[in-house]
C-alpha cells in the first residue's frame, strides 16, 4: 500500500484519462470494420473491404505517425492545455462519426478523430514517465499498462450492446467520455509550468525533431529491425482490421451461444444478442481479455530470455494462433485459437520495446524509443491494404456470391441506397434455393475464403525467419 502511495495525484489523473481514452477508442475501433462494410439495412454504411482498407490503413498509420512531432508540441504549449485540445478534437471526432454516413464525411471525422489520439499518446506516455521514479517506474508503467487492457476489454462490450439500438449511440458514447476527460483535465489536472524557448519557434522545434528522427534512421542496423517489426504489426492488426468482418461472414455465433446458455444462461443473455448469436467484436476481445489475465504470467515466463528469442518465438506462435483462426468457420475454436495468438504477442510486443532500449545509444534513448511508433504506423498501412482489396476479392462473402451469380448469368445490381447487401443475400438464396445458412456453407465449400490464413500467417512466419537471421547476422558482428 506503501508503494501505491508514492504516486502523485497526477499519476492517478493521468491514468484515469487512459482508462477512458483506451474505453472511447477501442468500443469504436473494434466495431469500426462491421461499421463501415456492414449493409445499409441494418443501420452500417456499405462501403467496400477496399474502402474500409484504405480508410482505417491511412488515418490510423498516420495516427502512429503524429506523436513524434506532437510530443514536441506538448512540451512547447503544456500538457494540460494540449491534453485539453486533444480531448475537444477527439469528442467532435466521434460525435461526427455518428452523424455523417458518406465515404467523404466519415473519412474527415475519422480524422479529426485520430488528430486527436495523435495529441494524447505523447503526453500521457511522458506524465507518467514524469511521476515515476526509478523505485516506481515498473510498478507505474505496470499499472498504466493495466488501464490500457482494461479499457480495449471493456471497451466493445459496451459498444456491443449499444450498436443493438443504434450504431450512432456507439460514436456518441466515446464522445461523452471524452467530454468527461476534458472535464477531468481541467479540474484535477496540475496546470502547466511555464517554459520559454527565446530564438525557437515551433516549426524551428518540429524541424528539429524530424532531423533528429534522420539520425537515428541513419543506423543501419536499427532501420532493418523497425523494418521487421513491421511485419509483426501488420499480422496483429488483422486481429480489428479483419477478424471481426470474417466472423460476421462465415461463422454461426450461435453455436457459441448456445454453448455458453447450457452452463450459464445469464452470461449468455448478457453477452450475446437478441437473435441468440455473439457479436463478432465480443469474440475478437477475447485477446484483451487473455492479455488481462496472462499478460504477467507471460512476461515472467520470458523475463530471463534474450529480447530478440522471445521475439522470434511470439512471432511464431502469433503466425500459427492467426492462421488456425482463420483457417475455420467453427466459432467455437476462436477461444483456443485466439489463445494462442495472444500468447505469442504478449511475450513479443513488450520486448520490442525492451530490444530497442536495449540497442540504442545510451545518448540517443529517447530518439530510438520514439521512433517505435514508425513500424506501427507502417503496420497499420500495409494491415489496411490486406484487410481492403485483397480480402474482398478473397474472402469478401458478398463480392463471392456476386462472382457467382453472374457467373450464373443472373444480373445483379450494384450495391447502394436502393441495393443493400441484405438484398443481395436474399437474391442469392432465392436463386439458389438455400437458406442463409446453406448459403454461406455452399460458399465456403466453392470458394476457399479460408485462404487468407496462408496470407496472414506467411506474414509471420517470414518476420520470425528474418529476425533470425538479424540476430546470427547482428551477433556475429
Amino acid at each position: 500500500m506503501n508503494v501505491f502511495q508514492r504516486f502523485p495525484r497526477k499519476f492517478w489523473v493521468a491514468n484515469t484519462l487512459e482508462l477512458f481514452e483506451r474505453y472511447a477508442w477501442y468500443g469504436m475501433f473494434m466495431v469500426l470494420a462491421l461499421y463501415l462494410t456492414g449493409s445499409k439495412a441494418e443501420g452500417a454504411l456499405g462501403f467496400t473491404q477496399a474502402q474500409k482498407g484504405t480508410m482505417m490503413g491511412i488515418i490510423v498509420g498516420t495516427l502512429y505517425l503524429m506523436p513524434v512531432i506532437t510530443g514536441a508540441i506538448a512540451d512547447r504549449f503544456g500538457f494540460r492545455r494540449m491534453l485539453f485540445v486533444s480531448f475537444a478534437f477527439l469528442a467532435v471526432g466521434y460525435a461526427s462519426m455518428g452523424i455523417f454516413t458518406s465515404y467523404e464525411g466519415v473519412f474527415f471525422a475519422f480524422s479529426i478523430t485520430a488528430i486527436g489520439a495523435g495529441l494524447f499518446k505523447p503526453i500521457i506516455s511522458a506524465t507518467v514517465a514524469k511521476t515515476t521514479t526509478e523505485k516506481t517506474s515498473s510498478i507505474g508503467f505496470g499499472i498504466f499498462y493495466m488501464m490500457v487492457n482494461i479499457g480495449a476489454f471493456i471497451g466493445p462490450i459496451t459498444a456491443a450492446k449499444l450498436r443493438i439500438i443504434s450504431w450512432s449511440n456507439v460514436f456518441y458514447f466515446a464522445a461523452a467520455l471524452m467530454i468527461i476527460n476534458g472535464l477531468l483535465t481541467l479540474l484535477f489536472f496540475d496546470k502547466d509550468e511555464k517554459t520559454e524557448k527565446k530564438g525557437i519557434s515551433v516549426g524551428q522545434e518540429i524541424k528539429q525533431v524530424i532531423k533528429n528522427i534522420g539520425v537515428a534512421l541513419s543506423d543501419g542496423k536499427f532501420v532493418l529491425f523497425l523494418f521487421i517489426i513491421i511485419g509483426f504489426w501488420t499480422m496483429y492488426n488483422q486481429l480489428f482490421y479483419t477478424l471481426p468482418v470474417y466472423i460476421a461472414d462465415w461463422m454461426d455465433t450461435s453455436i457459441v451461444y448456445d454453448a455458453i446458455y447450457k452452463f450459464w444462461p445469464w452470461l449468455a443473455r448478457n453477452a450475446g444478442t437478441p437473435e441468440g448469436t455473439i457479436a463478432p467484436e465480443m469474440m475478437t476481445n477475447l485477446d484483451a481479455l487473455y492479455i488481462i489475465i496472462f499478460q504477467l504470467l507471460v512476461s515472467w515466463g520470458v523475463m530471463k530470455w534474450r529480447p530478440v528469442n522471445a521475439m522470434m518465438t511470439g512471432f511464431l506462435v502469433s503466425a500459427i494462433g492467426l492462421g488456425l483462426t482463420f483457417m475455420q468457420s467453427n466459432p467455437l475454436y476462436l477461444f483456443i485459437t485466439i489463445l494462442v495468438f495472444g500468447l505469442g504477442e504478449m511475450a513479443s510486443s513488450p520486448k520490442i520495446t525492451e530490444y530497442i532500449g536495449r540497442i540504442a545509444p545510451k545518448d540517443k534513448v529517447a530518439l530510438y524509443m520514439g521512433c517505435s511508433f514508425l513500424p506501427m504506423a507502417g503496420g497499420n498501412y500495409l494491415a489496411g491494404w490486406l484487410s481492403g482489396g485483397l480480402y474482398g476479392e478473397m474472402a469478401d462473402k458478398s463480392v463471392l456470391l456476386t462472382k457467382d451469380l453472374v457467373a450464373r448469368g443472373i444480373e445483379v445490381p450494384e450495391i447502394s441506397d436502393a441495393f443493400t447487401k441484405t438484398d443481395l443475400f436474399i437474391i442469392g438464396q432465392d436463386a439458389l434455393g438455400m437458406n442463409a445458412g446453406e448459403l454461406t456453407k455452399y460458399l465456403w465449400e466453392t470458394y476457399n475464403p479460408s485462404d487468407i490464413w496462408m496470407i496472414f500467417s506467411g506474414i509471420g512466419i517470414a518476420c520470425f525467419i528474418m529476425l533470425f537471421m538479424y540476430d546470427k547476422i547482428v551477433r556475429q558482428r
